[in-house]
């Protein structure tokens, strides 16, 4: 995720042509502040190198999330990561064939801290699932409670694809991720704080290797 403290940063398109020949073949960033034509430029030349493109939306309100989805559409997104579920949310996904995967949980705040019970976050899930959407995206290292109990139990009783979304910043917790192995997982704001190296696109090929040792 070209993205730090939950906003993209303003060089994400120089960024990404540095780093596009990396390892990494999922690239996305949040819904702000790039303007709307760089966003759809941007993501043009992720589709463009065969990269799959994410957008994931930090806002919780209804209006907010369906502008997001919208917003995705129009930048030929693959798929569609946050809001706060709403069925309108999940209706014009499905019509637009964009996959969706929202957060669950009580969220406040942007970088957005998680609340709730496992056992409410887990009925979340399985209640959209039945109404149609992709997957879910687990703000878990953001939980204010055991994050590793949330972790475990998500990805077994959840039978969706699940990411792990914010805050894997060390190297414990590439080693839970590895060991978990959740269909996917974020970094951002980690590679920016040289969390796994000195180097950028460095970062990103040392942590896709370590996963796949």
């Amino acid at each position: 995720m070209l993205t730090h403290h939950d906003q993209t940063v303003m060089n994400a398109r120089e960024l990404f042509e540095a780093c596009k020949g990396s390892a990494a073949s999922c690239w996305g960033f949040k819904e702000h502040p790039l303007p709307h034509d760089q966003m759809q430029q941007l993501f043009g030349e992720m589709k463009a190198c065969g990269k799959s493109t994410f957008l994931e939306v930090v806002a919780y309100s209804e209006e907010e999330g369906l502008a997001g989805a919208q917003m995705a559409v129009t930048c030929g997104c693959d798929v569609l990561m946050g809001t706060k579920y709403f069925d309108s949310i999940n209706d014009y996904c499905r019509a637009h064939h964009l996959k969706y995967m929202p957060f669950v949980g009580e969220l406040v705040g942007r970088p957005t801290v998680l609340g709730g019970t496992i056992d409410d976050m887990i009925g979340e899930a399985q209640e959209y699932l039945r109404k149609g959407v992709y997957g879910i995206d687990l703000l878990a290292y953001r939980y204010t409670g055991d994050s590793n109990d949330l972790i475990c139990r998500f990805l077994k009783e959840v039978p969706a694809p699940v990411c792990i979304a914010g805050s894997v910043d060390s190297m414990e917790r590439l080693d839970e991720m590895k060991e978990v192995s959740p269909w996917a997982f974020t970094i951002g704001s980690a590679f920016f704080e040289n969390k796994f190296g000195d180097s950028f696109c460095r970062q990103i090929d040392f942590v896709c290797d370590y996963i796949d040792q």
